[in-house]
């Protein structure tokens, strides 16, 4: 009878209904078993379903009743209750505060705000399907992506629009949690996921050694001297020992068969989770019946074996993963901001989080920088070793720029915030990083596509063997077939392309080359041109001015003052050169308004009411009107004009030198039979020493960046593919034109957000190793896949003719996937020849 004192639900709920459930099951959103007392039903979708609480009842129906229905047809696992996550959805209103989105949250396009998400209580693909359709419907969010490897979202919402507490609010709705990125809080997930794999292949160790006691006697004994019933009882000892293994430890692999399942696919854990379930129930037939085969020693040694596999596979990748984490604890906690008036050195503790620009922070010796700045009194060397992977400490004086997270080694220095939290360089990098981990890539997908037919193979070989030893010798039947689908198990395959892939990404981080996209190993190493920008890669980038010519009626300093004002709108290298000379030589900077930037030829601005442009000479010429005026700049000048209407005003002329590696890179390129391009918008001469210097036979002056990418698009049309290699504003068309691109650190953002990669000291050193890496890469994935197709080539026959045991299945099993693991670390521990092994982008001390 029911309890008429129990309150009906909500929705559709039948009449009468809620209260006590006349028969306990489970949770049709959770899973978890349904109380006698306290249970719920309801109607969903037009059938009546049970609920554990009322939680569970009402994101049932919040997934519903917006269209997410699709979620329980494709769900591989149930999510848990909901009580914890709606629990702390008051929290959420903290992350409003544009205080704390600064530690977490970066600018995006058209004043949109991008941020990284940790996701908890993700178990199969579903979920994250789930995750991604409840972020999209909040009124705000532009985009979300859920990647289920790594366990977080990429969003990027508009907040004029929008809050993000009213999306972590949705996440939490169905059933889940959403918070910013946190390295510690990573580091607990990874360090639960560790324990856990840990306690599973305890107990699977526990159990084979326990089990394997009770089997040896069976094995050892002759013929008819092992009593019946002594023979009886330890094969019910195997059978209890063998429940929580299978039950518990092999948890992993029923649940990605049942996944995959569901999801109408096979992955490599159906024909493992088959293998255990068909010789675990052959052996319990076997046990209750007290005739036949059992198999209890051969499971449990599987099931291990398997599990050490995976176990340290999950080691080696969370090591190679976790260069790039590092990144988030490079920034302090709290720092000392200066709050006294202005000389005095008062400070206050202050959350980094609630650093502003403008701020002043004081730095003492072994403390790291909070945030990036500049430095505006003291002296200090500071080692920047783990961002850039620069080993020698680096001098700091007033006014140089000092990096958030690099560790100030000597003296006190008093800084001026300039960008704080995501807006910073390391905020920009992990934010690269994210979304290389984010994107497949193709040798990856084609991998995996191929493992998902040679599971159906397998299981069409391991049907056919069971039906011809059934005709030929009906006892050897059973384990025959199990062999077959455990030794010839694809996980070898799957991971001989994502783990090597892994481990050069790993080891281009510590010798400071991060890659940002999933393609960029694979479209290095079948490069066939290398296209590079002079300034800033083949050449020192260290511009500086080597003299001014005046050209007109007006005077030096006067020059010097507009120059410095125009190129106050300027990124470019050129600018910076002119800034800083103007500055050295007193010149304030002029005022200046409406400033517009041409792209790769100047800025025209407007000062004292009359337009002024500073750029090339074709581009200043427009404005002046006339031709510019000849004149000896020096061979190895490059040329910046000012001019105002009708009057060239004066010539800058700056000076640059080569990298001291830069021949070498050329010659080692040139040597693999690779194609090297110069592309510049600089001066014929100026590009032509460049080239005639370096051995490049193929060099194009006075590029503008439309001109860049139709090159570029040339090449590609001629079947061939294209590095590009650059660092300016000017380089990003051509950087996402090309197959794979390379930006510097120390060039403009765009240029690294177009980029495949970014050099973080952008040495020609660290571009040559970018190639040899990827070229080594792509022969440890040739190997990894010979080794793992001439494996199963060897071991499917000898399974099928039954010379492969369940257990020494397992054994070959685990050790043709630690192969492929261990062969791919070798990218991580070998540093090609001759290339110096520098720690960077977090590879610790």
């Amino acid at each position: 009878m029911l309890n008429p004192s129990i309150p009906a639900s909500h929705g559709e709920a039948t009449p009468g209904a809620a209260g006590i459930v006349a028969a306990p099951g489970d949770c049709y959103h959770c899973g978890l078993p349904v109380p006698r007392i306290g249970g719920r039903r309801s109607t969903l979708g037009g059938e009546p379903r049970a609920f554990c609480c009322a939680g569970c009842e009402a994101v049932a129906h919040a997934i519903v009743d917006q269209g997410l229905d699709d979620y329980y047809r494709y769900r591989a696992a149930s999510p848990g209750r909901p009580a914890d996550a709606a629990a702390g959805a008051d929290e959420y209103a903290a992350f409003d505060d544009p205080v704390a989105q600064a530690r977490f949250a970066a600018a995006g396009e058209g004043g949109d705000k991008e941020a990284v998400l940790l996701l908890e209580g993700i178990r199969c693909a579903a979920c994250s399907w789930l995750i991604e359709q409840a972020m999209q419907r909040v009124p705000g969010v532009r985009a979300a992506q859920v990647n289920y490897a790594t366990q977080r979202a990429r969003l990027r919402w508009d907040p004029a629009a929008g809050r993000l507490s009213e999306v972590l609010r949705a996440v939490a709705a169905v059933g889940y949690r959403a918070h910013p990125y946190e390295a510690a809080r990573l580091d607990a997930l990874r360090a639960t996921a560790r324990r856990t794999a840990l306690w599973r292949l305890l107990v699977a160790g526990l159990g084979m050694m326990q089990v394997m006691m009770y089997a040896v006697p069976a094995y050892v004994a002759l013929e008819g001297t092992l009593p019946q019933d002594i023979a009886l009882l330890m094969r019910w000892a195997s059978l209890v020992l063998t429940v929580p293994v299978v039950l518990y430890s092999a948890q992993p692999f029923f649940a990605g068969a049942w996944r995959d399942l569901r999801m109408h696919r096979l992955g490599m854990d159906v024909p493992v989770a088959l293998g255990i379930a068909v010789a675990f129930g052959a052996s319990v037939l076997a046990t209750l019946r007290a005739t036949g085969e059992v198999y209890f020693d051969s499971i449990t040694m599987f099931v291990f074996l398997l599990l050490l596999g995976r176990f340290v596979e999950l080691g080696a990748r969370q090591r190679a993963t976790g260069l790039l984490d590092h990144l988030g604890k490079l920034v302090p906690e709290v720092c000392r901001r200066v709050t006294g008036p202005p000389g005095s050195l008062e400070t206050t503790a202050t959350p980094v989080a609630a650093l502003a620009a403008g701020d002043v922070v004081l730095v003492s010796p072994g403390e790291s920088v909070p945030a990036d700045g500049v430095v505006l009194d003291g002296q200090s060397v500071v080692n920047e070793a783990l961002l850039t992977g620069e080993s020698r400490p680096i001098a700091k004086s007033a006014g140089a720029r000092l990096i958030g997270g690099a560790v100030n080694v000597s003296g006190a220095v008093l800084m001026r915030v300039e960008r704080v939290g995501a807006d910073t360089i390391l905020g920009t990098i992990a934010r690269l990083a994210e979304r290389a981990t984010a994107e497949r890539p193709r040798l990856v997908e084609l991998a995996d596509q191929v493992a998902h037919w040679f599971v159906l193979a397998v299981l069409a070989v391991a049907l056919a063997t069971a039906a011809w030893w059934l005709a030929s010798d009906p006892g050897r039947a059973l384990w025959v077939a199990v062999s077959v689908l455990v030794v010839t198990c694809p996980c070898a395959l799957s991971l001989a392309t994502p783990v090597a892939l892994t481990a050069a990404t790993g080891a281009l981080a510590r010798r400071g080359v991060l890659v940002t996209r999933g393609h960029a190993l694979e479209a290095l190493a079948h490069a066939t041109d290398v296209v590079f920008d002079k300034t800033g890669t083949l050449t020192q980038g260290t511009l500086r001015v080597a003299g001014i010519d005046v050209l007109g009626s007006v005077e030096r300093a006067r020059c010097l003052t507009v120059a410095r004002g125009i190129e106050q709108a300027s990124e470019h290298a050129y600018a910076a050169a002119i800034r800083d000379f103007a500055a050295t030589e007193g010149a304030a900077a002029a005022e200046t308004s409406l400033p517009a930037v041409c792209v790769g030829a100047g800025i025209e601005a407007v000062v004292d009411g009359a337009p002024w442009r500073i750029g090339s000479a074709a581009y200043c010429a427009a404005l002046a009107g006339t031709p510019a005026p000849e004149g000896d700049t020096g061979a190895d000048a490059t040329v910046v004009h000012l001019v105002r209407a009708g009057e060239w005003v004066a010539r800058f002329r700056l000076s640059d030198s080569l990298k001291p590696d830069a021949a070498r890179l050329i010659a080692r390129l040139q040597a693999e039979g690779r194609t090297v391009h110069l592309l510049s918008g600089d001066a014929p001469a100026a590009v032509q020493r460049v080239a005639d210097a370096l051995g490049i036979a193929r060099a194009r002056s006075e590029c503008l960046p439309d001109a860049k990418r139709e090159y570029v698009r040339e090449l590609q049309r001629a079947g061939r593919v294209v590095a590009m290699v650059g660092d300016g504003v000017n380089d990003a068309p051509v950087l996402a034109q090309a197959d794979v691109s390379i930006a510097m650190a120390s060039g403009a953002r765009l240029a690294q957000v177009q980029a495949d990669a970014v050099s973080m000291r952008g040495t020609a050193a660290d571009l040559a190793g970018a190639f040899a890496t990827a070229d080594r890469a792509m022969r440890v994935v040739r190997q990894n896949l010979a080794w793992a197709i001439a494996y199963n080539l060897i071991a499917l026959p000898a399974a099928v003719a039954g010379l492969v045991t369940p257990w020494l299945a397992g054994i070959g099993m685990a050790a043709s996937s630690l192969a492929v693991v261990l062969n791919a670390t070798r990218l991580v521990r070998d540093a090609p020849h001759g290339e110096e092994r520098t720690p960077a982008v977090g590879a610790g001390g």
